[in-house]
């Protein structure tokens, strides 16, 4: 970075340039931009530079850039980004707002820093609900993002594999010797990996999946305002970062969060995601797109290696060195393990199995996947996770053949994942012994560890939390706990033999 700064940031230093009230300015500078923090306002002026990746060289490309950023925030922060501003006068006495224009800056409204989900993040703040409601707002945003038309290279996949490919070429320049040998382990995943799913690149932007994104979706652009997680500073230099799949921005948020040491929150995130959009095509491919966004961190922190001093050097080379460990973690995660719940309604299976994607201590990188019947239930039926099917006892949704339907559906997604090396866990009644058998047999199948969560309460307490129980997926009513209690057929010996606790 930087030491002495341009005329015209030096100048805009001094609060009495700006239209209203400003105690102080502070100034913080990006590779690419400067921000000056003046009241209730930020600034932001990009700088005169052309890099492989960005070109501000000229002042109408600026400008250009100013107006594509507005609109492309407004998409997801409309409150934050106000408008552009020309700067006129001269670099020593510029002058907000004034033509002719000798440079622009974008006006946003600004924010409590401490908000920036890294920092909530780092002291311990960051909450599962925080992570639902961000999923659920990306979610609909991807829902009405523009879709990139087949015959662009957007996600196409021979595009994808280059841009993984480029980051090894560079990491091979820039860290010493000594890390060559995971550099090289990391290309040699990479490329086997992109062989096996090379079919999943092509299906989904077949699909349709491929859409203009945020292209920067790390806690640092995420900020928790009101409450409400809003994501910010979405990539506007440069569309190949831009447009992707929703798979490659969800895990950059994924192994943000891991980096952070919150391998729960990470899971609770992938999960409140794959919940509200039931994209779970997306695992075909998540795992490369994070190793890749991983692998792009190590590059970044070797690039900042190579501009620092000594000091600096070493702290950036060993942040290299925790992403490149961390790629290979994604990459390379413990087998996967089945586990499935058991229980009458209400007596705790959604509860018991939220502990266990919040506590990764067992599954250890922060990839289990729970599915839900009552949100695939209503999923097959066109239905929406929280809304109601308005169905009567053994009828609508609810039916025999329905549930049948259901089972067969966690099955298909069960082996899906548990094939591609995802841990799952089936949240669902699981009444029946042949119901449990047919899980079981599918981890026997695959050579894989297989458990039973099972949660019981007493049937009064049943009735009294099925009574108080909103605002959940699951639309049991006491009617349907009666019918329960009178076929549940309880666990044999084997299958005690296999069960985990839930305390």
């Amino acid at each position: 970075m930087s030491t002495a700064l341009p005329p015209l940031i030096d100048a805009l230093l001094d609060p009495r340039r700006y239209p209203h009230v400003v105690d102080r300015v502070e100034v913080i500078e990006t590779h690419a931009s400067w921000l000056l923090l003046a009241g209730d306002f930020a600034y932001k002026i990009k700088k005169t530079i052309t890099l492989p990746f960005l070109d501000y060289g000229t002042l109408a490309r600026r400008e250009a850039f100013c107006r594509a950023e507005l609109v492309l925030n407004h998409r997801l922060a409309p409150e934050l980004y106000l408008d552009v501003l020309p700067i006129g006068g001269t670099p020593g006495q510029p002058q907000l707002g004034a033509t002719p224009a000798i440079e622009w800056a974008v006006r946003m409204r600004r924010f409590d820093e401490s908000g920036r989900l890294d920092r909530v993040a780092a002291r311990g703040d960051l909450q599962p609900a925080h992570l639902s409601q961000l999923a659920a707002t990306l979610k609909v945003f991807w829902q009405a993002a523009a879709v990139a038309a087949p015959d662009t290279r957007f996600g196409a996949p021979d595009q994808v594999l280059a841009a993984a490919r480029e980051n090894f070429v560079e990491l091979r320049q820039l860290l010493p010797q000594a890390d060559q040998a995971q550099v090289e382990q990391l290309a040699h995943w990479t490329e086997e990996e992109f062989a096996r799913r090379a079919a999943d690149f092509a299906a989904r932007k077949a699909g349709g999946y491929v859409r203009e994104g945020h292209g920067d979706l790390h806690l640092a652009n995420l900020v928790l305002i009101d409450g409400q997680v809003t994501p910010f500073d979405c990539i506007e230099f440069n569309e190949d970062f831009r447009w992707n799949d929703p798979a490659s921005e969800i895990a950059f948020v994924w192994i943000d969060l891991l980096d952070h040491r919150q391998p729960g929150l990470a899971a609770w995130f992938l999960n409140a995601w794959l919940e509200c959009s039931g994209d779970f095509q997306a695992l075909a491919v998540l795992r490369f797109y994070a190793v890749y966004r991983a692998v792009v961190r190590a590059k970044i922190a070797a690039l900042r290696a190579g501009q620092e001093d000594a000091g600096q050097r070493q702290a950036d080379l060993d942040s290299a060195r925790v992403y490149l460990q961390l790629a290979w973690q994604i990459a390379a995660p413990p087998p996967p393990t089945l586990v499935i719940t058991c229980g009458l309604s209400g007596s705790g299976k959604t509860t018991a199995s939220s502990a266990r994607v919040l506590d990764q201590t067992l599954e250890g990188a922060g990839n289990i996947v729970r599915l839900r019947s009552d949100v695939e239930r209503k999923r097959l039926f066109g239905l929406a996770p929280q809304q109601n099917s308005g169905s009567a006892l053994d009828d609508g949704i609810y039916t025999a053949e329905a549930t049948t339907r259901t089972y067969a559906r966690l099955l298909e997604l069960a082996r899906d994942l548990l094939a591609a090396g995802w841990p799952v866990i089936v949240d669902a009644a699981f009444l029946r012994r042949e119901e449990r058998a047919t899980f079981r047999a599918l981890a026997a199948e695959l050579g894989i560890g297989f458990a039973i969560l099972a949660t019981e309460a007493p049937a009064e307490e049943l009735r009294r939390r099925l009574v108080a129980r909103s605002g959940d997926a699951s639309e049991a009513t006491l009617e349907v706990l009666e019918k329960q209690l009178a076929w549940f057929e309880p666990l044999d010996d084997a299958e005690h033999a296999c069960t985990i606790s839930t305390h």
